[in-house]
């Protein structure tokens, strides 16, 4: 089970941090990541990290602005989301990908479990 939490309402330029905590075993060949969900579109590919190494992917309009992290105590990853632009806005979702493999990261299709998602507004 994985519950999101952090998302608000934020002007342009601002930060928020999102947090999800996943209940149940993650091994170190699973990664976490996040994707987003706008009205209208699909869903879209944010972060992912590699449970077991750290290893971090992002999709290229975050890369420099969100960063994504975990903690292994807390079985919880992050994502810090810094310079928040309107375009940022959507519903974003954690999910759990078992045994990921590098070239399937980014596809929704790959990931296992997904949490409920939280809402992020950006206003300009």
């Amino acid at each position: 089970q994985l519950q999101a939490s952090g998302g608000g309402l934020v002007q342009a330029g601002g930060s928020l941090r999102l947090s999800c905590a996943a209940s149940g075993r993650t091994v170190s060949n699973d990664a976490m990541g996040w994707f987003r969900q706008a009205p209208g579109k699909e869903r879209e590919f944010v972060a992912a990290v590699r449970w077991g190494s750290g290893h971090t992917y992002y999709t290229d309009s975050v890369k420099g602005r969100f960063t994504i992290s975990r903690d292994k105590n807390k079985s919880t990853v992050y994502l810090q989301m810094n310079s928040l632009k309107p375009e940022d806005s959507a519903v974003y979702y954690c999910a759990v990908n078992r045994g990921s493999i590098i070239s399937t990261i980014g596809s929704v299709a790959s990931y296992d479990y997904w949490g409920q998602g939280t809402q992020v507004t950006v206003s300009s």
